[in-house]
């Protein structure tokens, strides 16, 4: 079996990012997901405003993060996503988080994603997603 397609999202932490202590809020990090996803579209050719105007939508079903390091303001931290996962009405997203400073890992995680149409109801996802992010 072949190698799934990656993107490494590059994103500097803001201090808006942090906390008092000057460490990335945990939640923030599903905010790093999503960016990622984001720049997985646009590396394979697509975007969610094309997806959405076709009438359908991607929402997050579950999320999940394993915190290993923390983030701090200013670090230059890479986000590596893959499609894990695709399912005939369902994708999984797998995230790794690493400085680039020092390429340690601060954070593993996951996101899995149904697919919905107009109505907000599953449904199969659309061929041109399949296309798009398949292998």
């Amino acid at each position: 079996m072949s190698e799934p397609f990656h993107v490494v999202a590059p994103l500097r932490v803001i201090y808006g990012d942090t906390d008092q202590m000057g460490v990335v809020y945990y939640a923030n990090y599903f905010r790093y997901f999503e960016f990622s996803r984001s720049e997985y579209f646009r590396a394979r050719g697509g975007n969610y405003t094309e997806l959405e105007r076709a009438g359908f939508g991607l929402p997050v079903v579950s999320a999940h993060c394993d915190y290993k390091r923390p983030a701090k303001y200013d670090d230059l931290v890479l986000v590596d996503v893959h499609v894990a996962e695709l399912r005939r009405a369902s994708l999984r997203f797998e995230y790794e988080v690493r400085r680039e400073a020092d390429g340690l890992v601060l954070a593993l995680g996951h996101t899995v994603h149904a697919c919905v149409g107009p109505d907000g109801k599953p449904t199969g996802l659309p061929q041109s997603v399949v296309k798009l992010l398949g292998p």
